[in-house]
């Protein structure tokens, strides 16, 4: 099932029936009416959710970047199948309005074409990694039918990334928040030749770094103000940098700092395989924070081997020293891995 909104028409539309669908209608109806703030939540994944107000300048700001930085165009059509309820659906609409895309909305699912006919065209989406990981083993031709592709919201596993290669849309990885109004950054991820592993500014984004190295922004979309984040980064170039990890996943174990991404990074490349994991911590009498890895799976893992391929790549005091298997991750309402509440749940075990 799918809900249908024109931009020019949606004042004459009568609402759906649907919650989620009215949900919808009802954003899209306060935006034709030039409501001028609204209020969002942030998605939880790195903190606890917290309600963010957010101007229409603000917003129209950042469609506007998008618009020019994908040759989005009115009357192109676009696939809303991300949770309108956050930053990365609530934005879906205001592109759509803002730009005049028809959108075909959709409930957050995996398989987010099946509530689609066939013969819909679309020409721009955005997904979350597990939506496009699916539709690429599912549904390729779907994505190869479409023009651009965004993808965020998670990280991008190796193998995940060598199968986006090979889609035809061109398709990028978004780097922003809700503070920021959506993305600011895009890397693309499928050029002929290899693509940079950076992320560039959009146009009107003006960036810089604090003590720690951690990004922050400004522009229209932060109201000219600084926004502050934790995410560790190196300049590339002028307008292009590349992403450590974030400041708030350095650990101190037995005195030695430990930067979360690049044990998952390492882990990576030994695995190799598309099943979800994250290098998290416990407390440690002896080390104050003792490194594990957990790992969604019910498959039994050959731990002595992992350690040994590990070591290629990670100093002794970075090798996990537990790994945690779970069945299935907990996640946030926007389907990314919720890792406190994940690993809550493994100590209630």
């Amino acid at each position: 099932m799918y809900y249908e909104i024109h931009p020019a028409k949606i004042l004459q539309t009568p609402a759906p029936n649907d919650p989620y669908f009215r949900q919808a209608w009802e954003f899209c109806r306060d935006w034709a009416l030039e409501k001028t703030a609204f209020v969002l939540h942030t998605s939880g994944s790195t903190g606890q959710p917290k309600p963010i107000m957010l101007t229409r300048a603000q917003m129209k700001a950042s469609a506007r970047m998008t618009a020019q930085a994908l040759g989005l165009q009115e009357g192109n059509a676009a696939l809303v199948c991300l949770n309108v309820a956050y930053i990365a659906g609530t934005m879906m609409l205001v592109r759509g309005m803002e730009i005049g895309l028809t959108m075909y909305i959709v409930s957050p699912s995996s398989q987010p074409f099946e509530a689609l006919p066939e013969e819909t065209d679309v020409d721009f989406a955005a997904f979350v990694p597990l939506q496009i990981e699916t539709l690429l083993e599912s549904q390729p031709s779907r994505l190869d039918s479409l023009k651009v592709i965004l993808v965020g919201g998670a990280a991008i596993s190796g193998p995940l990334l060598t199968k986006i290669k090979t889609v035809r849309a061109l398709v990028f990885s978004t780097y922003g928040m809700t503070e920021t109004v959506s993305h600011v950054a895009l890397q693309r991820l499928n050029e002929a030749i290899e693509a940079d592993k950076s992320y560039q500014l959009l146009t009107g984004i003006e960036a810089a770094v604090d003590e720690r190295n951690c990004l922050r922004v400004r522009g229209d979309v932060t109201n000219g103000e600084w926004v502050q984040t934790n995410d560790v980064v190196v300049f590339t170039g002028e307008r292009h940098f590349q992403i450590v990890g974030r400041a708030d996943n350095i650990i101190n174990s037995g005195g030695i700092k430990i930067q979360l991404e690049k044990v998952e990074r390492a882990f990576e490349q030994v695995w190799n395989r598309s099943t979800r994991y994250f290098a998290w911590w416990k407390p440690d009498e002896r080390l104050g924070q003792r490194l594990i890895l957990v790992l969604e799976t019910s498959e039994v893992v050959d731990v002595e081997a992992l350690k040994k391929g590990l070591a290629f790549f990670l100093s002794p005091y970075e090798i996990p020293k537990e790994l945690i298997r779970v069945e299935k991750f907990r996640e946030t309402p926007t389907g990314k891995v919720d890792k406190r509440a994940t690993f809550a749940s493994t100590q209630s075990l």
